[in-house]
């Protein structure tokens, strides 16, 4: 069997081996020494912020601050490579539909704005004047605005998404199906209720006072891997750094920090996690209460015993409700049930417990792996509740959703929102003087609905890649070729770009490394929000890889001169001055005031988070404690009780980011020059007579009558709890179900996947 594909993993994250794959990634980019000059200006105060993830940036900084992700993001976008009209001429979009996420995008920056022409199946150049008119006559034509799917990416500015989301409102709808809608959906809606605001409560400073950090279903290894500098630190002095992860993640063991000079001259690491539990796919909730049972033993037996309180009463008495309630919920939960469900052992929950009770300053970290579940609002709930017991919220820690992309909380907080409040569309009715839609629009699922049922006819992309990121892959390819008109605002092709509607355009977007200058030469400035509610500028430094490039900006700008006129505002006017529109975010934001001037400060500044300051935006005027029950059954639970039925979560790989694919190896988890795998645990392999390497398709077990089956995926044996399985997307999201999406939050449920698995001959 080949299993060459199989080696050996890093003994830890970061280290030499991101130095090597840093370097790599440059020398693939043509462009080794001005990338190596760029990296230099990346998170710095007069530089651009990276285009990778949503980690924050520390007030005091350093020389550098960036890792290496960031290096492969900035490397991506700023290669030498073009995909020019050339590159589209030479083959048809059937031809290029044939290939690998990976080899597409390594055709490089787009260079010219293409509209899609099909009599001869290829993209044609087309001037940007005529794709404005012809995009704004097809808008125009519909009969409902209604009509039209206006989608955000999370690397767009909140200049960009304040603009974008203006001219949709003024057009007529409220349809924003957005990227967040796919990810941290469930911590915006359940921390609403819980603490009366959907962002994290923690400052970056937090992690260097918090003696106690949970990390619960992240993997910063690979997602957010500066984080991995603060959890390093934190462990060196002493903080206890609690794991929940179901598969075994180098970056939670251990870390080589590349910045450290006598750790990497002595090839040494820093062990991260204090303690480090596996539990089952959607385990997590059960082994959260499971904690929180343990916390209340432990104070009824100090009550017991005289000894000091093991609650903080005081904070539970004077800004909590709902806590006996959610007391009787958790003693009626008996321990059999949260073994049964979280795959861990009470021993095991206990000990995690202990490092809560005996921390002072704690924070609760989590992402998808707790969000993308059909009970992730209630899990975070729970993971609220349980930092309630010892009054964590409002002192040095908190509740900490990591996000992913870099201004996927930006782009909400400015609006990008199907549910937009009432308070925020009366502030922009009252400053703009236009009547705003009030019906609330389409999320992602909505939206692919919307189209699969022909009643939405457009598609407008605000950078991502949707049809590779979204679930259930067949169906959304469907949607989007049905469609009288696709737009897609982008730096490089992508799948997306290759699902042509009737009348389709590419349309070429500067970066956010690259200088976009005004009318008057001067260079622009945007801004950014990242996980911790910090506003950051950033300006470009490098020169646009095409003279025919637009700002994203300056794209909406003319698509909304064409659609909508300007009765209502100047497009032109503010696309060449991006302090004007932060003037508007300013008068129809709180929060915002003194924009421009704050911005400009180095480090930029912090929007006031309430619940930080303990005052609590919910019905009751104070932290709610949730009382729901365990869920009834969870995705490993009904795998259990099928002959040959597994759970499955996807996931990145480490040399990609979302659906952008840099390269073929994943050294974290020792896979090199292969995507088509499936993590398994080996008693599970030896189950079923088969070994590392064998091929077998996976085929999806939703009882919705539709077949969805990856082909052609390989074994990896792999730390992983029996039952549960493993792989990447976007290669495994066809076996995600559209109808399968988590309450509340309608996120899709890529980490709750019920599979099967039939084998395939030897080639």
């Amino acid at each position: 069997m080949d299993t060459k594909f199989i080696g050996k993993k890093s003994a830890a994250a970061g280290g030499w081996g991101a130095l090597k794959s840093c370097g790599k990634q440059l020398l693939q980019s043509g462009m080794p020494i001005s990338g190596a000059r760029t990296m230099l200006k990346a998170n710095q105060p007069d530089g651009f912020d990276c285009p990778g993830c949503a980690w924050g940036d520390p007030e005091h900084g350093s020389s550098f601050e960036f890792c290496e992700n960031g290096v492969k993001a900035v490397a991506w976008e700023a290669t030498e490579k073009r995909a020019t009209p050339a590159f589209f001429a030479e083959k048809t979009v059937s031809q290029l539909r044939q290939l690998t996420d990976y080899e597409l995008e390594l055709n490089g920056r787009l260079t010219h704005p293409m509209r899609y022409d099909a009599v001869s199946d290829r993209y044609l150049p087309v001037a940007w004047e005529d794709a404005f008119a012809e995009i704004g006559s097809i808008l125009r034509g519909f009969d409902s605005p209604n009509r039209a799917e206006f989608y955000t990416s999370g690397r767009a500015s909140n200049e960009a998404a304040f603009l974008y989301q203006l001219f949709v409102r003024i057009y007529g709808t409220n349809n924003f199906p957005d990227c967040s809608n796919m990810c941290h959906e469930a911590s915006g809606i359940a921390m609403r209720q819980a603490v009366g605001v959907g962002k994290g409560t923690v400052l970056l400073e937090d992690f260097e006072e918090a003696d106690a950090i949970f990390v619960i279903g992240q993997n910063p290894g690979t997602n957010h891997p500066r984080m991995l500098g603060d959890l390093r630190r934190a462990a060196i002095r002493g903080a206890r750094v609690v794991v929940f992860n179901p598969i075994r993640e180098r970056g939670l063991e251990r870390f080589s920090d590349p910045q450290d000079k006598i750790e990497m001259l002595k090839g040494g690491s820093t062990d991260i996690a204090s303690l480090y539990l596996q539990p089952q796919l959607g385990g997590d909730m059960a082994a959260v209460r499971g904690m929180a049972k343990a916390v209340l033993a432990a104070e009824d037996a100090a009550v017991a015993a005289g000894l000091p309180s093991v609650l903080d009463h005081a904070f539970l008495a004077e800004h909590c409700e709902g806590f006996a309630e959610y007391r009787a919920a958790v003693e009626a939960t008996s321990w059999a049930d949260i073994e049964n469900q979280s795959g861990l052992s009470r021993q095991e929950i206990e000990r995690a417990a202990d490092v809560y009770i005996n921390a002072q300053r704690v924070i609760c970290a989590w992402a998808m792996g707790v969000t993308q579940h059909l009970h992730s609002v209630a899990t975070i709930r729970e993971i609220a509740n349980f930092m309630f017991l010892r009054g964590n919220i409002g002192l040095p820690g908190g509740l900490c959703p990591v996000r992913g992309h870099s201004n996927v909380q930006g782009d909400r907080t400015v609006g990008i929102n199907e549910k937009p409040s009432d308070d925020f569309l009366d502030a922009l009715e009252k400053h703009f003087r236009f009547t705003v839609p009030r019906e609330h629009g389409h999320n992602v699922l909505a939206a692919i609905g919307a189209m699969l049922d022909g009643s939405a006819e457009a598609f407008i992309g605000l950078g991502g890649n949707f049809a590779r990121a979204t679930p259930d892959s067949a169906l959304v390819e469907k949607a989007l070729r049905r469609l009288k008109l696709t737009v897609h605002i982008a730096t490089k092709p992508n799948h997306s770009h290759l699902m042509p509607g009737e009348t389709a355009f590419i349309l070429p977007c500067l970066g956010r490394t690259e200088m976009d200058l005004n009318t008057a030469g001067n260079s622009q400035l945007v801004s950014v929000e990242d996980s911790m509610s910090m506003v950051h500028g950033s300006a470009g430094i490098n020169r646009p890889a095409s003279p025919h490039l637009l700002s994203e900006v300056a794209i909406i700008a003319g698509i909304a001169q064409a659609t909508v006129g300007s009765a209502v505002v100047d497009w032109a006017e503010l696309a060449d001055d991006h302090d004007r529109i932060r003037d508007h975010i300013e008068a129809t934001i709180p929060g915002f005031e003194n924009y421009n001037a704050r911005l400009r400060k180095p480090r930029g500044f912090h929007l006031r988070n309430t619940a930080a300051h303990r005052e609590w935006d919910t019905p009751a005027g104070k932290a709610s404690f949730s009382s729901e029950a365990l869920p009834e059954e969870t995705v490993h639970q009904r795998a259990r009780k099928g002959e040959g039925r597994f759970a499955l979560q996807t996931f990145r790989s480490h040399d990609q980011y979302n659906t952008t694919v840099y390269g073929l190896d994943d050294r974290y988890r020792g896979v090199y020059g292969e995507r088509q795998v499936i993590f398994i645990h080996p008693a599970d392999l030896k189950a079923m007579n088969a070994e590392a390497g064998d091929r077998v398709d996976v085929v999806g077990e939703h009882d919705d009558g539709i077949e969805r089956i990856a082909e052609n995926f390989r074994f990896v044996p792999y730390d992983i709890p029996r039952g549960s399985i493993a792989g990447y997307y976007p290669e495994l999201n066809v076996l995600v179900p559209l109808g399968s999406a988590g309450r509340e939050s309608d996120t899709p449920t890529s980490k709750s996947i019920m599979v099967s698995f039939r084998r395939r001959q030897a080639a």
